[in-house]
């Protein structure tokens, strides 16, 4: 199975291919970082993220895009940014036919580090060695991008098309599905909490 993980940004996302074979074998294929110049405007810059992206998609052809889920930050233009790209990669994959997952920085961290609250260097030379890396992948979105296609392979949950599965959901993951359908009952609309 090959797996692309997304580390979203808006200036740079990190791109990251592995491939998941029997026993959990994993193998490096691809570490890159889509750019979009910071001087144009939000529209042309996720269009850039969305053009590097399925160019990506295309050529390595994904059986699975695992992509980080983005929570609040402090600062408010840089959660809006990410997930707008997060959102670039999950249209580019919806497009493809390519299964989407979404995982937490916890679950990531959980997943490779046994740890959900590892250090991020932790997390790097567990990357490193998962992969028979000689070196720390950079910038560190490239590192992150590649600790998400990990975490999918060895803990396949949050999986949006056809619906996530309850089992599958970490307890954060159905506080968050149930207070996001509370939501939609109450107001007859999905407001996105």
């Amino acid at each position: 199975m090959i797996i692309l993980g997304v580390d979203p940004g808006l200036t740079r996302c990190g791109v990251g291919v592995i491939e998941a074979g029997a026993a959990r074998r994993l193998s490096f294929i691809h570490v890159d970082v889509v750019r979009s110049e910071p001087t144009l405007s939000q529209d042309l810059r996720l269009m850039a993220i969305y053009e590097g992206l399925a160019a990506k998609m295309d050529r390595f052809s994904p059986d699975a895009v695992s992509i980080e889920r983005v929570f609040a930050q402090s600062n408010r233009n840089t959660v809006l940014g990410t997930a707008q790209a997060a959102g670039m990669g999950m249209l580019a994959a919806a497009q493809r036919g390519i299964p989407v997952a979404l995982h937490t920085p916890t679950e990531a961290k959980l997943a490779i580090t046994g740890n959900g609250q590892a250090e991020k260097i932790q997390v790097e030379r567990m990357v490193m060695r998962f992969l028979n890396l000689n070196t720390i992948p950079t910038p560190a979105d490239a590192a992150d991008a590649l600790a998400l296609a990990i975490c999918h392979a060895l803990r396949p949950a949050g999986a949006l098309q056809g619906g996530e599965r309850e089992e599958h959901l970490t307890a954060a993951q159905r506080q968050w599905a149930q207070a996001s359908q509370q939501a939609k009952n109450r107001h007859g609309v999905d407001r996105g909490m």
